[in-house]
């Protein structure tokens, strides 16, 4: 049985995959809390003497970033394919942020504007925008409204913690 890709412009399937990228880690944690979280850098540390990545870069991240852009994708007409390649984008990107984190001495989870947010859209829309069928301007406006989006559900995200702290 195949399911019917839904009809939606073109922007829209764009940012929904940027959404299920970004999200699908911070759930997969949610829902499974230590199990499977194994860190990417496997405790490794630089000439700094600080973590690579740190403990929330995780292969279950990863893993989940990648299954939920593939299950996602035929749904909004792309390939399995782009999903993935989506999906490994802006965890790639997302790595990257955590990299420079780390060289800055931030602490592990600490939110930066701007760094959490513009490198994980901006990547892999820009990279696959002709495969999305989105214009470059497309990426733009699509990368601006995830920043502004993600910076709204900082205390969304971070509620848990704050609760456990007693503030």
């Amino acid at each position: 049985m195949t399911v019917a890709p839904i009809d939606i412009p073109r922007w829209l399937s764009a940012f929904a995959l940027l959404a299920a990228a970004h999200v699908a880690p911070w759930a997969a944690g949610r829902a499974l809390g230590h199990r499977w979280a194994a860190p990417i850098d496997a405790g490794a540390t630089l000439w700094d003497g600080r973590r690579l990545l740190g403990d929330h870069k995780t292969w279950r991240g990863v893993v989940a970033s990648a299954l939920l852009c593939a299950l996602l994708s035929p749904l909004l007409a792309y390939s399995v394919w782009l999903g993935l390649a989506f999906a490994a984008l802006a965890m790639g990107a997302d790595l990257l942020s955590s990299f420079l984190k780390r060289r800055l001495s931030l602490a592990p989870g600490r939110e930066v504007p701007g760094l959490d947010q513009i490198p994980e859209a901006l990547v892999p829309l820009l990279w696959l925008a002709p495969a999305l069928q989105i214009h470059w301007l497309t990426v733009a406006l699509l990368t601006s409204l995830f920043f502004l989006l993600d910076l709204a559900a900082i205390p969304l995200r971070h509620r848990h913690r704050s609760a456990r702290r007693g503030g």
